[in-house]
């Protein structure tokens, strides 16, 4: 007697494997951009073990962000070449020994290294996930509910890194055996890393590959400007839009990507085909998906500081602070892919932006006028920030799932890597041009409001006692922090604008499968 499935089975079983694939694409999403700010809390105690100069201390951040920067247009378009799956498996395994050898550093070099190769896996990993969710579920409710999903684990991730991060550097032994919590937090990842790549072949499937059409010029020369504009923009950060290798990192990279786009237009297999920025919908997704990302760093850097600098959080009370804003986002993201199928994506992204705009206007209202008592100063979690975290969240919640939709929505089959791989570079670049912008805004308040009150307590001729002091410092820092708050709020309603006007497409079309154009094959 042989066995034959029913239809609900065969839907049930469907469902099931589909359910696990998106448990696979998420979780690997979560641990990239997590990587991204897990160590923040640990730099301390990863200075002190290797002995760390404070100059070299940024690059153990700065190497991982400069690594997946650069490489996604290249780990996109390999994607598409060689298999998206193994693509994706290769990029966790990479991940996952570069975790490993990172955790088990007993230098700096090689822990830079290691973060180095983090970013190289996560790379080849991030632009493969997403272009797996276009190409595995069917369009409609389910794939919205699987780009909610990817999108909620792509907000989060920062907030979970620093609680994550917060928590594992504060334990000293794991199963009786002695380790310094900092290792912890790259360690953690070589597990879920390698078990996620063998389990790929399960619940996953091959996308077809076409080895032998890499475009090896294109990929020297889009890497290289892309590693030279990245790292300008991040240097830009801490030693000013006027120093030399700033300048002159962002001209070789101009002048790379320049190059770049020329040889484009001319090869028979781009790395970066022209086409994929023909569609307006595409293309304004993209830009919306620059600005958002920069305006939302504001939030976690300049509130992060706050939050333990002015309000005095522990690092894990701080992590925990940012709680709301991870349930709000999920909830968010699920809500957004529910309505996907009923309004158009510049509605929920339109009001979505609007909504994130409002809440980092209200952090820029935080009080530093000098004449406010200290524990004003400080504020209430619960009144001042809360109701701002929560808001961003689901502004986020709501501006990320439609532009995710709508940025690899009808990408032909052989172009989903690289048009993902886009959309992540445009993050990436957006996060740290943002973050170097708000720097330099918040930088020049701190730096005029301190001069200025240098200049009045040496004509005042009175001594300034170490609690008056304190309170000026923690003014001065949220008079910067609001400035770079307001112009996170103007980025963000630059990505509104943006939605509003050239996000043209219906919801209709997004329910619809397949490319606008099949290829010619000659």
């Amino acid at each position: 007697m042989t066995d034959v499935m029913t239809p609900e089975e065969h839907a049930s079983g469907r469902k099931l494997h589909l359910g696990w694939a998106l448990v696979l694409i998420s979780v690997a999403q979560l641990m990239v951009v997590l990587d991204g700010t897990i160590v923040n809390i640990a730099l301390p105690f990863i200075q002190h073990d290797l002995d760390i100069a404070d100059a070299n201390l940024r690059w153990v951040v700065t190497g991982y962000a400069l690594a997946f920067g650069s490489l996604l247009l290249l780990g996109g378009r390999l994607g598409d070449l060689y298999g998206r799956r193994r693509v994706f498996m290769v990029g966790l395994v990479i991940f996952g020994v570069a975790s490993l050898l990172g955790g088990l550093a007993t230098n700096e070099p090689l822990l830079l290294a290691a973060r180095a190769l983090q970013g190289l896996g996560a790379a080849l990993a991030s632009p493969a996930a997403l272009a797996l969710i276009a190409t595995t579920f069917p369009a409609g409710p389910p794939r919205n509910r699987a780009f909610a999903v990817y999108a909620a684990m792509s907000g989060v991730g920062a907030a979970v890194g620093l609680l994550l991060g917060g928590w594992l550097t504060g334990l000293d032994s794991v199963l009786g055996f002695d380790v310094e919590g900092w290792r912890l937090t790259l360690l953690i990842n070589t597990p879920i890393g390698i078990v996620t790549a063998l389990l790929a072949p399960r619940f996953l499937n091959e996308s077809e590959s076409h080895p032998g059409e890499l475009d090896l010029p294109g990929a020297v020369t889009g890497t290289l400007g892309l590693l030279g504009l990245v790292f300008g923009i991040s240097r830009a950060g801490t030693d000013g839009w006027g120093d030399t290798w700033t300048i002159a990192s962002i001209a070789a990279g101009v002048v790379l990507l320049a190059a770049f786009l020329l040889l484009e237009r001319r090869v028979a297999h781009p790395l970066l085909p022209v086409r994929v920025f023909a569609n307006r919908t595409r293309a304004a997704s993209f830009v919306a998906m620059f600005f958002a990302p920069a305006a939302m760093f504001a939030m976690f850097f300049y509130l992060s500081q706050y939050i333990q600098t002015v309000m005095g959080y522990s690092p894990i009370e701080a992590g925990v602070a940012f709680l709301p804003f991870c349930v709000g986002l999920v909830l968010a993201a699920g809500v957004s892919s529910s309505l996907a199928s009923r309004f158009d994506p510049r509605v929920l992204a339109g009001v979505g932006t609007l909504m994130a705009a409002g809440a980092l206007l209200g952090f820029s209202r935080l009080p530093n006028d000098t004449s406010i008592p200290m524990q004003d100063v400080q504020g209430s979690y619960v009144t001042d920030l809360l109701p701002f975290i929560v808001l961003m969240a689901f502004g986020m919640g709501m501006t990320f799932v439609p532009l995710t939709l709508t940025a690899v929505h009808h990408l032909r089959a052989e172009d989903s890597g690289i048009g993902s791989g886009v959309l992540n570079t445009m993050q990436q670049i957006g996060g740290a041009l943002g973050l170097s912008l708000l720097g330099t805004i918040a930088t020049q308040t701190m730096d005029d409001l301190a001069a200025t009150l240098q200049k009045a307590v040496a004509a005042a001729g009175v001594p300034v006692d170490e609690a008056q002091l304190t309170v000026a410092q923690h003014q001065i820092f949220t008079a910067g922090a609001s400035d770079a708050f307001l112009l996170g709020a103007g980025l963000m309603l630059v990505a509104s604008v943006v939605t509003w006007v050239f996000l043209t497409v219906k919801h209709q079309e997004l329910a619809t499968d397949g490319p606008e154009a099949a290829p010619v094959h000659v």
